[in-house]
């Protein structure tokens, strides 16, 4: 299974504020040493990683994450409570 956070930057540099405040769960929870991957999405830039991925699973908010399994299309999940409890407490168990 590989996990991919997508985090906003916001055009004047600074972090997203939803984005600041999951991170900061995901590290506090310990659930951060199951994302493997971060991407920055960039405001204004379209050609930004982020951005990139964001248009291609058409996907207007951030943070966001694709989970990606083995066989499986993968899944988009815009709310960090869902992430949580359908795969990140799963991979615990």
């Amino acid at each position: 299974m590989k996990i991919i956070m997508v985090k906003k930057i916001m055009a004047d540099g600074s972090p997203c504020k939803k984005c600041s405040e999951v991170l900061e769960r995901l590290e506090t929870s310990g659930h951060i040493e199951k994302i493997d991957q971060v991407l920055i999405a960039r405001e204004g830039e379209v050609g930004s990683e982020g951005a990139l991925l964001a248009d291609y699973y058409q996907v207007d908010k951030a943070p966001f994450f694709v989970v990606e399994e083995e066989g499986l299309e993968p899944r988009i999940y815009t709310i960090y409570f869902k992430l949580v409890k359908e795969v990140l407490n799963r991979q615990a168990a």
